[in-house]
C-alpha cells in the first residue's frame, strides 16, 4: 500500500516539484491549491507517469475554516496522509504603510494559519499510526528581521521556531519534522510579489535541487534545511549576530525593493 502526501500550493513552482519527485517515489499525491484546473492537469500527468493515486483539492487556504474543509474532505475519500507537505504561500514587500492590510492578512493565513490549522488536522492521525511527516516551507528571511517584508520574514521566523519545537515535541514518537528555509526561487512568488528586485540576494536557483535538497534531509530527519552553500552559511552565522544589528544590514540589502515594490490584486499561493 502506497503512502500518502499531501502537498499545498500545489498547482506550479515548489509545490508541483514536490508533487512529482514524491510520486516519483511511490507517494499517492493530495494536491491541494486553489486552481482546481491546473491541478487537474498535474494529476493526470503524475498518474501516467507513475501510476500512483492523484486527489485534487481545489481550496483557497486565506479561508478561515480551509483546513477543516481538507480534512472532510480526505475523510470523504477514506483517505490517511502520511506526510504534509506545508508549501502554499505568498508575499508582500515595500512600505509597511503602503501594503494593503488585507493582502498582509491574507498572506498570513496562508502563511501561518492554514499551516498550523492543517497541521493540526493530520498530526493527530500520524501519531495514532505510530509515524508521519510534516514539512513546512519557510524561507532565507526565516533567520533575521526582513524590512521591507516585514510581515512575510515575520512569518516564516514563525513557520522556522514553530517546526523546530515541534520537532522536539514528536521525534520520539514516530513522527518527523523539517523546515525547508529556501533561497530565491524560480517560482511565480516573484510575479506575485510583483518585482524581481525581491530576490534580494541577486541569484536564483531552480525548484528541483531544493525540493531534493528537503527530501534529503526529511529522510535523515534534520531540523531544517538551507539548501545551497551561501544559504546554508547566512542561516548558521547570521542569528549570532545581535537582533538589531542584523535588522539594520539587512535593511541596506533590502531597501532596494522600494525602487519597484508593487501591490498585485491576485495572490496565488505559491511559497519561496
Amino acid at each position: 500500500m502506497h503512502s500518502t502526501a499531501l502537498i499545498t500550493g500545489a498547482s506550479s513552482g515548489l509545490g508541483a516539484e514536490f508533487a512529482a519527485q514524491l510520486a516519483a517515489q511511490g507517494y499517492d499525491v493530495v494536491l491541494v491549491a486553489r486552481s482546481g484546473d491546473r491541478l487537474a492537469a498535474l494529476a493526470e500527468r503524475l498518474i501516467a507517469e507513475h501510476g500512483v493515486r492523484a486527489h485534487v483539492l481545489a481550496q483557497d487556504l486565506a479561508e478561515p475554516d480551509a483546513a477543516r474543509r481538507i480534512a472532510h474532505q480526505l475523510d470523504a475519500c477514506g483517505l490517511s496522509v502520511d506526510l504534509l507537505v506545508n508549501n502554499a504561500g505568498f508575499g508582500t514587500c515595500g512600505r509597511f504603510e503602503e501594503i494593503s492590510g488585507a493582502r498582509d492578512h491574507d498572506q498570513l493565513m496562508v502563511n501561518v494559519v492554514a499551516l498550523v490549522d492543517l497541521t493540526h488536522e493530520l498530526l493527530p492521525g500520524m501519531l495514532e499510526r505510530g509515524r508521519g511527516s510534516v514539512l513546512n516551507v519557510a524561507s532565507n528571511a526565516a533567520f533575521q528581521p526582513s524590512p521591507y517584508f516585514a510581515v512575510y520574514g515575520a512569518a516564516k521566523a514563525f513557520v522556522l521556531n514553530f517546526s523546530l519545537a515541534l520537532r522536539q515535541e514528536y521525534r520520539r514518537r514516530g513522527i518527523r519534522v523539517l523546515t525547508l528555509c529556501p533561497g530565491p526561487v524560480e517560482t511565480a512568488f516573484f510575479d506575485v510579489i510583483g518585482t524581481r528586485r525581491a530576490a534580494v540576494t541577486g541569484s536564483m536557483t531552480t525548484p528541483e535541487p531544493v525540493v531534493r535538497a528537503a527530501l534529503r534531509a526529511l529522510e535523515r530527519d534534520r531540523g531544517y534545511a538551507a539548501p545551497g552553500l551561501g544559504n546554508a552559511l547566512a542561516a548558521h552565522l547570521t542569528p549570532r549576530r545581535p537582533r538589531t544589528l542584523v535588522a539594520a544590514l539587512a535593511e541596506r540589502v533590502t531597501r532596494k525593493v522600494l525602487a519597484t515594490a508593487a501591490a498585485p490584486s491576485a495572490s496565488p499561493q505559491h511559497a519561496a
